[in-house]
């Protein structure tokens, strides 16, 4: 790690560290030609050699680069110091919006509209320039001084152009936040930030988060399948046009959720205005927004103002439906192309019983593989830990017991998500094994179709992995 005083690419010399991530840490620096302090953030060395992270970092300066708006973070410069990569940004003189929360607890209405204001500003601005964020979540908001939010690290943000042809089945973000497509390793698109602002909102009015879990699995399959929790039960101050915004932003289904950012930051100004009683916060404007309209188009309204009990009502309903979808959502399966497990398929027992490495030592982790199918989705059988995987071994599996039973599909559940595995089967736990399903990028949930396959013993074998595979549960029907 970078000495404190020590001058980068001549110019920047480090004075504090002021935060640290999983790839990099952030520095206060003094920019020695500008004469101002400046945030210096510096990638760590053990990823410096990795072409993959180097090339992610770089993108963070290119995206970042490109959007000058005042509610975003501003970079000034990028480089390389000794093979160590940098980007430099101005330095805001605060703290992140988690740390005031955490600090003061859920904030006044008027407030959480304020900072959701410049926050959703901000991204709708970026998603205007094709970018969206992917990981929104408080810790990526300061607030400087004057009280005012920035947004910042664009490290995995995407062009809304390329979404579609590249991020199936990558989940990259925050677990507390990742909206459920995201947990599941789905396209995201701007849908994605607006689900993950709507959990920020949540957040600030109820001073904390919606889901949470013991590790990153159980939290992002609540967020598939758990019902939105009602924004009144948590803050019955809150005005029932907010509530409704937040709750829709929160949909599972990204259809239901606003049209576009533009749209939530158009029904936050009029909960601003409702709020301070001008004309245009009218009551009516509950029903004539056409961020609520959009998703009830057959829905009659009326230009009155709801009572609390009605619309709790109404709340109660999309909760409920929340359930049977996510529900549903399960039933299909994750990946690519996972018709999923039949209606009423009945559970099949599975046990793991060992692992097989024949390229390595024959075993990974073995005293683990009973943890895969003990029904503790906390528990989990591991794989070694990677640098370059491919270079290693074609591959390296956990091996199931199902006694011979006819199974139509098996699903694996992982707080790893990234790597790739395919479903293998045989007649003896030491082999030899045969592909049944073809290999797929491995999400939060991820199912594979069998069609009644009947050896006794299956494996699902990893293809490709970047540091290290954990099999936290697998089941079959």
């Amino acid at each position: 790690m970078p000495t404190v005083g020590k001058l980068i690419a001549e110019r920047y010399e480090l004075k504090d560290a002021v935060g640290k991530g999983g790839m990099s840490t952030v520095y206060c620096a003094y920019d020695t030609q500008l004469e101002r302090n400046v945030a210096l953030k510096i990638l760590h060395e053990h990823f410096s050699e990795d072409d993959d992270y180097v090339a992610r970092f770089r993108h963070e300066a290119r995206a970042a680069a490109q959007l000058s708006h005042p509610g975003i973070v501003t970079v000034i410069d990028r480089g390389e110091e000794n093979g160590r990569q940098f980007i430099v940004f101005e330095f805001v003189e605060g703290e992140t919006l988690k740390d005031l929360v955490e600090r003061g607890g859920p904030m006044p209405i008027r407030r959480t509209l304020e900072v959701g204001l410049e926050v959703s500003r901000a991204l709708a601005f970026a998603h205007q320039q094709g970018l969206i964020h992917r990981d929104i979540k408080p810790q990526n908001v300061l607030v400087n001084g004057e009280g005012r939010a920035k947004v910042t690290d664009f490290g995995i943000a995407r062009s809304l152009d390329a979404v579609g042809r590249t991020e199936t089945g990558t989940v990259l973000g925050t677990s507390h936040y990742i909206a459920p497509e995201q947990a599941r390793g789905e396209r995201v698109d701007a849908q994605t930030d607006v689900y993950s602002f709507g959990v920020v909102l949540y957040e600030l009015l109820a001073g904390g988060v919606p889901y949470s879990g013991d590790n990153f699995l159980t939290v992002a399959l609540r967020h598939v399948n758990d019902p939105v929790p009602s924004v009144l039960e948590a803050r019955p101050d809150a005005q029932l046009r907010l509530a409704t915004l937040v709750e829709r932003c929160m949909a599972k289904d990204p259809a239901e959720r606003p049209a576009s950012m533009t749209d939530v930051v158009a029904e936050l100004e009029a909960c601003l205005a409702e709020l301070d009683g001008r004309p245009d916060g009218d009551a009516t404007m509950i029903v004539r927004s056409p961020v609520v309209e959009q998703s009830r188009p057959r829905r009659e309204r009326s230009g009155r103002r709801r009572s609390a009990p009605v619309l709790l009502v109404v709340l109660g309903a999309l909760a409920i439906a929340a359930v049977v979808g996510g529900m549903l959502l399960v039933g299909r399966g994750e990946g690519e192309g996972g018709e999923g497990v039949a209606p009423g398929a009945p559970p099949a027992e599975l046990a793991g019983v060992g692992s097989f490495d024949p390229q390595g030592d024959g075993a990974e982790h073995p005293e683990a593989v009973a943890r895969a199918t003990d029904g503790d989705p906390a528990s989990y059988w591991t794989t070694e830990t990677y640098q370059d995987f491919s270079a290693t071994k074609d591959g390296v599996g956990l091996v199931l017991d199902a006694e011979g039973r006819s199974l139509s599909s098996l699903t694996v559940e992982s707080e790893t998500p990234g790597f790739t595995a395919e479903i293998q089967a045989g007649a003896s736990p030491e082999g030899p094994f045969d592909v049944v399903a073809e290999g797929k990028s491995v999400a939060a949930s991820t199912t594979w179709e069998l069609d009644g396959t009947e050896e006794r013993y299956y494996v699902v074998w990893i293809t490709d992995l970047d540091g290290l595979a954990r099999v936290n549960e697998v089941t079959a029907s």
